[in-house]
């Protein structure tokens, strides 16, 4: 028990935590000033979340590419590299996981697999290539991926019109029904939600993670890199080494996003003319994980889940679904601002002080 109450003691969780409770009363008061009834749009969200099987499926659904991308920009971010381009590395991943689920012929779990791998692969290697440009040439991360978002993005509608159409419709051809990675029967007791073998990913990707950064030597570099990288140096680290097998993990975590939509949810890539912002939200994620491994699962989960039960507070009580991106902002701005959730909790200490 005293190593529970350790744990909510220091600040690292005492932060989040508290901004998450003020930004959800930031939420309600915007609702009470604009005529909405807070205590019913609240009820209705978690009604939507925890409402059917079907409605929990595709929370998690919604949760999953946010653990994926929280971890993408984490990794980067503790080695003191900014990965904007994750949205790229998400097309790329969704791309090669395109090609082989529509090019190849493969027995069905070894075809899902083999795709999987491929558009990992492909996102790695895209982000490697930002890595690459910064640890040789020293250009500024930011800027390179930034762009190379929109390149992936055209490149993979180049190669879907020419090689992958729907006739007649802005999308690919479909995967191949072999290259799905659904998992049939939990859908099918879940009332039809499209759970797929990316969750159990997921979970593995964040134990990887965790292992990798305290356990590893790899991870030690890591870290080292992103405190100094001159001290690094120094010590012998090759930086640049650091800099780009950084990058290229945190593109697999990108990749996979997009493997998963491919294969588990879509079954094929729509043209779009911008990206999916996934990228953009796994930054916050990470922030309000505080860049560590269970940190990045629970914002997620918190995040997606408040994502996917704004729909029940557009349709249960007539709030528009943007009070909870005001919410998630209020939150962000909060762990951003420490200073300001210090002055909150203060007196609450002090005054737990004076009962002791």
């Amino acid at each position: 028990m005293n190593k529970i109450m350790m744990i909510f003691k220091r600040e690292s969780a005492i932060i989040p935590f508290v901004a998450v409770i003020v930004g959800l009363i930031l939420g309600a008061l915007i609702m009470w000033i604009g005529g909405y009834d807070a205590w019913l749009a609240y009820h209705s969200l978690i009604t939507k979340i925890f409402g059917s099987s079907y409605d929990i499926g595709e929370a998690i659904l919604a949760i999953v590419p946010l653990i994926m991308s929280g971890l993408a920009v984490a990794i980067a971010f503790r080695s003191g590299l900014f990965n904007i381009g994750v949205d790229g590395q998400i097309i790329m991943g969704s791309l090669g996981a395109l090609i082989i689920g529509t090019q190849l012929s493969l027995p069905p779990f070894i075809h899902g697999l083999a795709a999987m791998i491929f558009g990992a692969l492909l996102g790695g290697l895209w982000g490697a290539l930002v890595g690459y440009i910064k640890a040789v040439r020293g250009i500024n991360e930011v800027i390179t991926s930034i762009m190379f978002n929109f390149i992936a993005l055209y490149i993979s509608h180049y190669c879907i019109r020419i090689f992958m159409p729907q006739a007649g419709t802005q999308r690919s051809a479909m995967i191949h029904d072999s290259a799905s990675i659904q998992i049939g029967w939990l859908s099918e007791l879940m009332g039809g939600a499209r759970i797929h073998w990316g969750i159990l990913v997921a979970i593995l990707a964040v134990i990887f993670y965790y292992i990798y950064m305290k356990k590893t030597k790899w991870g030690y570099e890591l870290r080292a890199v992103g405190y100094n990288n001159h001290a690094a140096k120094y010590a012998g680290m090759k930086v640049p080494n650091v800099i780009i097998r950084t990058m290229f993990i945190s593109g697999v975590f990108g990749g996979l996003i997009g493997t998963f939509e491919v294969l588990g949810v879509f079954k094929y890539i729509a043209i779009n003319s911008v990206t999916s912002g996934l990228g953009f939200d796994g930054i916050a994620v990470a922030l309000l994980g505080g860049n560590s491994a269970i940190g990045v699962f629970f914002s997620a989960t918190l995040i997606g889940a408040l994502t996917y039960g704004s729909q029940g507070m557009s349709f249960g009580a007539d709030v528009p679904g943007e009070i909870i991106r005001m919410v998630i902002a209020f939150i962000i701005f909060l762990v951003a601002a420490p200073g300001i959730v210090k002055l909150i909790v203060k007196p609450i200490q002090q005054k737990m002080k004076k009962k002791v």
